[in-house]
């Protein structure tokens, strides 16, 4: 079979799994979570699949990307931060190194997980600034904000170490990623602008990053 038929194939077979799951997966997770009698359980459903777990933090990521927006909207606080951005991005790749991940494969994943909250940010303040009525009425503070990102940044590097067998056979992730992506945002109830964030925020987590010899 050529390159084309193959390619072919392989984008039928996603599109497939991704139709099926639209239709299945609210009814997968709804059994997931279900309980028999006795007090109701507190434990969120996760996102189906062996990529299940990584996304899910994705999503819990995304979704803090909210508070981020509430705590700079209507100050002088940008949206675009470079030095932090810097920062982390530097911080990732020293952790990365320690928990035996590959540092560049590190580095992209989480600069789509800046992107994916810029993202975010910028949907926000588009949205509340053309309705002040849904703008947040009180500011988080951004310290716990940050430690909660700080924390969700070890559980993602765990994860993709745990996920690096999947993640480096190309078709097995996509079907993965694809099942993992429409399950979670139907039991997160995403918007479309949290939709575009989860497909920035996982964008190259099945594309391993390009060595260049430098962080670029």
């Amino acid at each position: 079979m050529n390159l084309q038929n193959r390619t072919t194939r392989y984008a039928a077979t996603v599109g497939l799994l991704l139709a099926t799951t639209a239709l299945t997966a609210p009814q997968a997770i709804a059994a997931q979570t279900r309980t028999p009698t006795g007090p109701v359980s507190t434990t969120a459903a996760e996102p189906l699949g062996k990529l299940g777990p990584l996304t899910g933090l994705v999503i819990e990521r995304i979704q803090i990307s909210d508070d981020v927006a509430a705590s700079k909207f209507g100050t002088d606080s940008p949206i675009e931060d470079p030095v932090r951005e810097a920062q982390v991005l530097d911080s990732v790749r020293k952790q990365a190194e320690a928990a035996g991940v590959d540092a560049d494969t590190a580095v992209a994943f989480f600069r789509d997980q800046i992107t994916a909250s810029k993202i975010v940010q910028r949907g926000l303040f588009d949205r509340w600034t053309a309705h002040p009525e849904e703008a947040p009425t009180t500011r988080p503070d951004l310290g716990p904000i940050r430690s909660k990102l700080d924390q969700l940044t070890t559980a993602l590097l765990a994860e993709l170490k745990d996920t690096e067998k999947v993640r480096s056979t190309p078709v097995a992730c996509q079907v993965q990623l694809a099942l993992a992506g429409v399950s979670g945002a139907a039991v997160e109830h995403l918007d479309p602008l949290h939709r575009q964030a989860l497909r920035t925020a996982t964008d190259s987590v099945c594309r391993p990053a390009q060595r260049t010899g430098s962080d670029g």
